[in-house]
């Protein structure tokens, strides 16, 4: 390898694209296009960049497997970064595969991290768990040990382990300040920014105060009965009863979760559950109807009695209700906590990742693009979404995944 190259695989490694251009944007031999190609990724050109990179990986001959591989692996971080969920993942892992069978121990761990990291953007955090536990990061440089911590802050933040994602991203900031990459220091600091950012609100007896991350956890296992408005569940310390499919009964549920331990008038259920304005006598029928629904579904865990006025809820172990709510209630509140990190989304990456139709994306976007909320560019299949981050939005409780208990 000649000194031009091996001077700009250098400047790329210590997060200088500029410098490493100076010494190659005027070459198109193999190992410059590669290079070339990850320089306009880190300087945000991601099109150019997945163009210089696919040249590359072409003009290696057929000995050169490794060099290929690492234009593969590259280039899927890439779709990543540009939320592309429908790059394909045999790709990766076959450049993988090679990557280990060459001796290439840095570049095969960094292709299992992008692996991890789209299992834990689309919330299978089982699978990217079991994965992670599979590498072994003390021998990795600082950038990379840095990107590995990041992830295992990601899951264990998204599992509301706030202790375990503290001493995570602490060895992140460590390894990214020996690393000395400014854009990697940027992204960890961002990333610590969630666990003093008010992730939701608790209501209880009529009073609503915004919630961290840590109280988050320390309120699911209070033993009090919870009425999570961010994954539609109700639970207590033992038991979890979603309610994800019956977002009538959720309704119901928060509304007398919220008036705890006072009882809710039939009018205001009515408002509430069916959003009609006047109660009349179809409606109480209908709402005699669904209260029983939701008496079988809650029969673990509380009781729904009814008073004069309306109904009560009776909890059968916790000494408290409380209702988790995010900071803002908002209608298509899970698509915009993926818009809220600031990056651009596809309609048909947010319904892999939300596990949603593409119809059903389609006219959430559609919906808060007329409200002026995100804002599109692009067109057909380039056409994509964004929005700058939502002051005071989560999007870490909305986002797919289980938590404590589920």
């Amino acid at each position: 390898m000649d000194s031009l190259i091996t001077a700009a695989a250098r400047a790329l490694a210590t997060g200088d694209p500029l410098g490493a251009l100076k010494r190659v944007a005027l070459r198109d031999d193999a190992p410059a296009l590669a290079l070339r190609g990850i320089a306009m990724a880190q300087l945000g050109d991601l099109d150019r960049a997945k163009t210089l990179l696919r040249r590359a990986a072409r003009a290696f001959g057929p000995r050169e497997a490794v060099a290929r591989a690492r234009c593969v692996v590259a280039e899927a971080e890439i779709a990543l970064v540009s939320r592309d969920l429908t790059w394909p993942a045999k790709a990766l892992d076959a450049a993988r595969v090679t990557l280990e069978a060459h001796g290439d121990r840095v570049n095969a761990a960094h292709a299992r991290t992008l692996e991890i990291r789209r299992l834990l953007l689309i919330g299978r955090l089982d699978e990217a768990e079991h994965a992670l536990a599979e590498l072994d990061a003390s021998s990795f440089p600082p950038a990379s040990r840095a990107a590995h911590e990041l992830v295992v802050a990601g899951i264990a933040i998204r599992r509301l382990q706030t202790k375990a994602a503290r001493a995570a991203l602490a060895r992140a900031e460590h390894a990214a300040r020996e690393a000395d990459i400014p854009a990697l220091t940027a992204e960890v600091e961002s990333a610590a920014r969630v666990m003093s950012t008010p992730a939701a609100r608790a209501i209880a007896r009529g009073e609503e105060r915004p919630l961290l991350l840590e109280e988050v956890e320390a309120l699911l296992a209070s033993g009090a009965l919870v009425m999570d408005a961010c994954r539609n569940v109700v639970r207590d310390a033992g038991t979890v009863v979603s309610l994800a499919t019956r977002p009538v009964l959720f309704a119901l549920a928060r509304a007398l979760g919220e008036a705890w331990p006072a009882d809710v008038s039939r009018s205001t259920l009515v408002a509430r559950a069916f959003r009609a304005k006047h109660a009349d006598e179809s409606h109480r029928a209908r709402l005699r109807v669904e209260v029983g629904r939701l008496r079988a579904e809650l029969r673990a865990l509380a009781d729904v009695s009814a008073t004069k006025q309306g109904f009560a809820l009776e909890p059968r172990r916790a000494r408290e209700v409380v209702v988790l709510a995010p900071p803002v209630d908002e209608q298509h509140a899970a698509v915009l906590a993926f818009l809220a990190d600031g990056e651009s989304w596809s309609s048909s990456a947010l319904a892999i990742a939300l596990g949603a139709s593409p119809r059903t994306v389609q006219r959430a976007l559609d919906s808060l693009g007329s409200a002026g909320k995100v804002q599109s560019f692009g067109r057909g299949r380039a056409r994509r979404w964004m929005t700058p981050p939502v002051p005071g939005f989560p999007t870490i409780l909305l986002l797919p995944g289980p938590l404590p208990s589920d």
